[in-house]
């Protein structure tokens, strides 16, 4: 299979390189040099053919991605498909099918045949449930479980996922002997955890990554290299242990463009303010500007039930700094499995967050969609169901004011003599 990178490598540039260029607007030629060097992904795998071809990083449009998925306390998978709709309704360029109950094949299928947008998962989420149930414990999981679910899920037409390559036997050896406040918080780092303890062996996906690889290359598989030591609260951020598999991660970066499949690397996590812009350097540093998918970040631990405020602050920060993805946080987070309206919430707290990004990384080409809440403000956002229902919660007595200020309305007063049509 010859993939998005390997053809701009060669000056050729494939459909999904148009169809990127001409979404984002820029000229095709910068953007296959962005590909060519692993600054920028096109998440599309090859099985996929109605899929929106996404392009990720340096100088594109931040993207949103929500998370969706079956947990053991709630499968209903119906549902999920409702939420993932839902999500792309409002705004999310990709979905993440994080399904750990039910049959999860037919799950992803159905999540992935329901949206047009790019589909990622965790593929060993499904390897060490399945090893649960039939071997009796996670850690009981082998290298062609592992390998054979990844496998699956390529054949299945998912665009992108995550693998906790990073976390290697000397970081877990370390980490038993110098705890952190929250240890592991990622359940797919926590699993390749386990394993590694259990066995006294290196992570697989480490020890095989050039197999990997070749799964991905024959897929054209965006690579989503995990963060599986991210910090869970604001007292491990930063800390040896992040940093030490963030080292990880750039060499393997590294390898994966020299085999010319394409990779991005996962943050942080829950980081104070003065933290966010630092680790994003830190990772373009590292890791040669690899695109960065960021989850929040999470800027303080004290808003259970707000968080999706919380990380979109930590997500606008982020994105000014230079992060190229960002995981939306429901309400929900920490607490439970969201439902649809926790997904709505999300998207859009996410999408103000890139947005507010792009206006300053973007300038003009970001700056229609203000333009038209200029010339529009009643008529709402991206969720205009949302401000049509405060509009008309109390009728104003002069029609096309709203109730806060009435017949004193600055816009309705002045506006008419100094309103500029349009932006210059």
């Amino acid at each position: 299979m010859t993939t998005q990178m390997e053809m701009a490598k060669r000056g050729q540039p494939t459909e999904e390189m148009k169809a990127v260029a001409e979404l984002e607007g820029v000229p095709l030629d910068k953007l296959m040099r962005l590909v060519a060097s692993g600054r920028v992904v096109i998440t599309r795998n090859v099985r996929r053919e109605h899929v929106r071809p996404t392009g990720i990083g340096e100088g594109l449009r931040v993207k949103v991605n929500a998370n969706v998925g079956t947990s053991s306390d709630l499968c209903d998978p119906d549902l999920e498909v409702e939420k993932a709709r839902i999500a792309v309704h409002y705004g999310a360029d990709t979905v993440m099918d994080l399904s750990t109950a039910g049959d999860l094949n037919a799950i992803r299928r159905k999540i992935i045949e329901a949206v047009d947008v790019p589909v990622g998962t965790v593929p060993i989420y499904q390897a060490a449930i399945e090893a649960a149930a039939k071997k009796g414990s996670i850690v009981d999981m082998d290298e062609d479980d592992i390998f054979g679910t990844i496998e699956k899920h390529a054949k299945d037409g998912v665009d992108f996922m995550t693998v906790h390559c990073g976390v290697v036997k000397e970081i877990v050896e370390k980490l038993k002997q110098h705890p952190r406040w929250m240890g592991m918080v990622s359940r797919g780092g926590t699993f390749h955890a386990l394993w590694i303890i259990h066995h006294g062996r290196e992570n697989p996906l480490y020890e095989n990554f050039d197999y990997l690889l070749e799964i991905a290359r024959e897929y054209d598989i965006t690579l989503s290299l995990g963060d599986g030591l991210r910090p869970g609260c604001l007292l491990d951020a930063t800390d040896w242990a992040q940093v030490q598999e963030l080292l990880v991660i750039g060499r393997l970066v590294r390898r994966a463009r020299e085999a010319s499949v394409q990779v991005m690397v996962e943050g942080p996590g829950h980081l104070p303010l003065d933290q966010v812009e630092a680790n994003v350097k830190l990772e373009k540093a590292i890791c040669d500007g690899a695109p960065f998918y960021v989850l929040g970040p999470v800027v303080t631990d004290v808003a259970p039930g707000y968080d999706h405020i919380v990380s979109a602050i930590g997500g606008a920060i982020a994105a000014l700094a230079g992060a190229d993805f960002l995981c939306y946080v429901t309400p929900a987070e920490h607490l439970g499995l969201p439902m649809p309206e926790d997904v709505r919430e999300g998207v859009i707290a996410a999408r103000i967050a890139a947005h507010a990004a792009d206006i300053v990384r973007l300038g003009r080409r970001a700056l229609e969609w203000d333009e038209q809440m200029i010339l529009a403000r009643a008529e709402g956002d991206f969720d205009p169901e949302r401000a049509r229902s405060i509009l008309e919660r109390v009728k104003p007595r002069v029609p096309g004011t709203c109730t806060m200020c009435g017949r004193f309305c600055a816009l309705r007063l002045y506006g008419h003599y100094f309103r500029r049509k349009k932006c210059s």
